[in-house]
């Protein structure tokens, strides 16, 4: 692990219970978007369990996920990937993680729509995936703010209409996110 962060959690939010911290790490082939990404999706997703990186106690799955819950069986329940991950993998995570709920975090709604198209190219099983594209300046204002101690204020995460609203580092964001559903 070449670079480790850490960030300080507060939530305002009471269907939100965030920890007061996390670490995340970021490995020397990972770039800062995907760092920026992984927190992000944590965000959007946190939830008792939610795990970064759990490696998996299964042969059957050859995958590390970026986030993941497991049930009380210890199988995928909910497996979520950012940034970069290639329709194979995708194709491959559908059969192997069968029950899980899966979701991919992109940086833009382009970069969404994009992998959906390739998605659709190759013939995913439909009814399997959900594709978030959070907002482009927002995710590239954050890539620039992270530092190796970070501070967070959630204040709402709301799916209808998707927005994210917190304070990251002294900065205010209220942003819109596309959801897209394969």
């Amino acid at each position: 692990m070449s670079t480790k962060y850490s960030f300080h959690l507060q939530s305002q939010d009471r269907q939100r219970e965030l920890p007061h911290k996390i670490i995340l790490g970021r490995q020397d082939t990972e770039t800062t978007v995907h760092v920026v990404l992984k927190f992000l999706g944590y965000l959007i997703f946190f939830r008792e369990r939610l795990q970064i990186e759990a490696r998996l106690e299964t042969v059957s799955i050859p995958f590390v996920p970026d986030l993941i819950q497991l049930d009380y069986e210890l199988r995928p329940k909910l497996w979520i990937e950012c940034g970069e991950c290639g329709v194979s993998k995708l194709h491959k995570l559908a059969v192997k993680a069968s029950e899980a709920e899966i979701w991919i975090v992109k940086r833009s709604p382009a970069a969404a729509q994009h992998l959906f198209e390739a998605m659709a190219r190759e013939e995913l099983r439909r009814g399997r995936y959900q594709i978030i594209g959070l907002d482009a300046a927002m995710v590239e204002e954050m890539c620039g703010l992270l530092a190796p101690r970070n501070e967070l204020l959630w204040v709402s995460g709301t799916w209808d209409p998707p927005n994210l609203q917190f304070d990251f580092n002294g900065l205010w964001f209220d942003a819109p996110f596309t959801v897209l559903r394969y």
